[in-house]
């Protein structure tokens, strides 16, 4: 049996409209993954829910989907966003790519002292997030917000979302302990430092926030776009969505 493609629409969804596909929609279907007409595809588009659809006119170079009935309800997923020092296109590409996979709902790129990468592709890494959610099964595509420096976004980082440091000089508790004291937080963040780490003054300056936890990750000394990961991958498995819902088959 041919698995069901999923794809991100800004449609709303609702039994019995018809979704235009855009132009790359219509190519990566017909070209790339050789469905026809008649095949059935998913659809979501982050406030309806996931939907079942089927391919009811396919052109040239355009094409419909007909939508036929709901296969889940939009649901509340976890609240976390990552800030991570700015990386080389490689790097980055990783992290916006597992990141989104991981459940995270902001990406928030950031400039520090040590920063290698002050420039980024936006439109591309918000492409790169689509994809990932489309390929993962979940129901959002997480927000990326425009680069700004690490103190600009600190000085108006909201109220009560709380920001936990992955402080590569040690001087932090344990990831688990850290991670495992924050299920009870309805919106939480995690910061990864460059290629080089945090500047001294910078980790001073982010330990005396309120809002902030250090952790640290061990004895090992971790690439950003690993430590980024791990720290994810600790997060939902000690106070993410994990636990709440089995893996969605199609």
């Amino acid at each position: 049996m041919t698995s069901l493609i999923r794809l991100y629409v800004t449609n709303k969804l609702t039994n019995g409209i018809e979704v235009e596909l855009t132009e790359k929609q219509h190519h990566y279907l017909v070209h790339v993954m050789r469905r026809e007409l008649g095949d059935e595809i998913v659809l979501f588009n982050g406030r309806d829910g996931e939907w079942r659809g089927k391919l009811q006119i396919l052109l040239k170079n355009s094409g419909r989907i007909i939508i036929l009935e709901q296969l889940r309800e939009q649901n509340l997923e976890a609240d976390l966003w990552l800030v991570f020092a700015m990386l080389k296109r490689g790097p980055i590409d990783f992290v916006t790519e597992k990141a989104s996979e991981l459940g995270v709902s902001k990406l928030c790129p950031v400039i520090t002292g040590r920063t290698n990468s002050k420039k980024v592709n936006l439109d591309r890494l918000k492409k790169i997030a689509m994809e990932a959610a489309e390929q993962c099964g979940r129901l959002t595509v997480p927000g990326i917000c425009e680069p700004q420096r690490l103190e600009q976004v600190l000085s108006n980082w909201p109220e009560g979302r709380g920001l936990v440091l992955l402080d590569e000089s040690g001087a932090g508790k344990p990831i688990a302990e850290v991670m495992a004291d924050r299920s009870h937080r309805n919106g939480d963040a995690i910061c990864i430092g460059p290629e080089g780490g945090f500047e001294s003054t910078e980790l001073e300056y982010m330990k005396n926030l309120s809002f902030v936890t250090s952790a640290s990750i061990g004895r090992r000394l971790l690439r950003a776009e690993t430590a980024a990961i791990v720290a994810l991958a600790v997060w939902q498995a000690l106070a993410g969505d994990w636990t709440k819902e089995q893996m969605v088959n199609y």
